[in-house]
């Protein structure tokens, strides 16, 4: 599925069941920014595309619709925890194809 970057937006707001007033205040910027991201009736700023980006933690790319590949912070994880979420991911994905 092709999104735009106010769809990205607000699909990622919402699968992470976040309102918009909280995304907002996390952001330092108004409800009516939010708002008017994800009604596509004005674009975030470059430094506020990277904000987005990183509070969400997917590239700009993937905001941008330019790359649907998303990635799982890890950092300070032990190497046996990333074993134990890599298997996961690929249970769940051979789960999907078997679907």
């Amino acid at each position: 599925m092709v999104f735009m970057l106010n769809e990205r937006i607000k699909h990622l707001r919402l699968s992470r069941s976040i309102r918009p007033v909280d995304l907002a205040r996390s952001l330092h910027v108004t409800k009516q920014s939010i708002s008017h991201w994800e009604n596509d009736t004005i674009q975030p700023s470059g430094e506020m595309l990277t904000h987005l980006a990183r509070f969400f933690s997917v590239t700009t790319d993937y905001l941008l619709g330019l790359d649907d590949r998303q990635f799982l912070e890890v950092t300070d994880l032990t190497d046996l925890q990333i074993v134990h979420i890599q298997q996961v991911i690929a249970d769940m994905q051979a789960l999907q194809k078997n679907a």
